[in-house]
């Protein structure tokens, strides 16, 4: 299977050991302060020890005011550095590759975890549950310095002994929200166009590409079409940027479609998945990771069958620690949620986790 065969990143010479990586999950675990505690890195350890071939990361806010929610991993500060230190070398112990997602989270970092009036591309209302927010559209001053925060963070997990760093720039954050055209309305160099709209992600990828060591990678995890909540991402832009970034230096694209096997909306009616049309366009020499409903090992297969290089699992990673090792197995099926509090504080989620992972339709028992 080749699930199970090694993988070597071309750019970077970084090998992993398997196909399998551990895709970057919201937790809620971190101290306060963004420093890394004690539940996230067992959350964490106790994958790379299970087999993962890749550990990603929750997103990591790159400044202070880029935080979205409490509990959050920061990388914003120099203070993170040696618990950094502790996980990348936790992680190393076990053989796996270790990434940190880094991200700011715009429209989406609430004044109640800031405390500052959130920013982005543009200004815009929305409504919440309480009162209605207002967002301020960002100042050059505000680009230059998240410009600034994502290479410097960048250099943090280089500094920690991370193999890698991904840029976040999918599901409703800032740098998506200036990829989109529902959200960025912009008439300056940032906006308007599709050169404009990506400006500010290559220039983050370039900058940091120019100050880390050519085996640091450097990835990108993009939204590659609409979601109910995040429009305004047209597909074959997204496909044109893969594209470019892949050109500009970046060692792998994360693709994140929610569910691995889906066709475009846009080409509904065609015969190909998002992964084989990234797949068509991006040099062979370009991974592509991928994410979304992969739960058996014949899934994960069947992924990379259709192109992607290597497979991402989220929920059921969360519930099935153990996932490669028991994914060998010939009569392997999965145990699916809803799953008891019992059984995920087994497989180390701590309580604020758990309580997250409520959110999700089904997927803890009812006490």
């Amino acid at each position: 299977m080749k699930l199970f065969t090694p993988f070597t990143f071309t750019r970077s010479g970084k090998t992993t050991m398997n196909r399998i990586a551990l895709a970057p999950m919201t937790n809620l675990q971190s101290n306060i302060d963004g420093t890394i505690s004690e539940a996230e890195y067992n959350w964490l350890i106790r994958r790379a020890k299970e087999g993962f071939g890749m550990i990603f990361t929750c997103a990591s806010h790159v400044t202070a005011d880029g935080q979205g929610w409490k509990g959050e991993l920061g990388i914003f500060d120099d203070k993170h550095i040696p618990g950094l230190t502790g996980l990348a070398k936790g992680i190393h112990k076990y053989g796996s590759l270790a990434i940190v997602q880094i991200f700011h989270g715009g429209a989406r970092s609430p004044e109640k975890v800031t405390g500052k009036q959130p920013w982005s591309a543009s200004a815009q209302s929305i409504s919440g549950s309480e009162r209605t927010i207002e967002i301020r559209e960002a100042t050059e001053g505000d680009i230059n310095n998240v410009i600034e925060a994502f290479t410097a963070a960048a250099v943090r997990a280089q500094n920690a002994g991370f193999d890698g760093v991904e840029l976040h720039a999918a599901h409703g954050y800032l740098l998506h929200q200036f990829l989109s055209t529902f959200t960025n309305h912009r008439k300056d160099k940032w906006g308007g166009s599709f050169e404009n709209r990506i400006r500010i992600l290559l220039t983050i990828l370039t900058n940091i590409r120019s100050v880390v060591p050519s085996e640091f990678m450097v990835g990108v995890r993009l939204s590659p079409e609409d979601m109910p909540a995040f429009k305004g991402i047209d597909f074959d832009e997204s496909l044109q940027l893969a594209e470019i970034l892949a050109a500009e230096g970046a060692d792998f694209i994360d693709v994140s479609p929610w569910d691995a096997f889906k066709k475009p909306d846009k080409y509904i009616d065609g015969n190909k998945t998002i992964i084989e049309y990234f797949r068509d366009r991006l040099n062979i020499e370009t991974p592509i990771i991928t994410a979304g409903k992969i739960w058996t090992a014949a899934d994960a297969e069947r992924v990379i069958d259709l192109g992607s290089d290597i497979v991402a699992l989220g929920r059921s990673a969360v519930g099935i620690p153990g996932w490669p090792s028991k994914a060998c197995e010939k009569d392997f099926q999965p145990q699916r949620p809803p799953y008891s509090v019992k059984h995920l504080k087994e497989a180390d989620l701590s309580e604020p986790f758990i309580e997250y992972m409520r959110r999700w339709p089904d997927f803890v028992e009812k006490e």
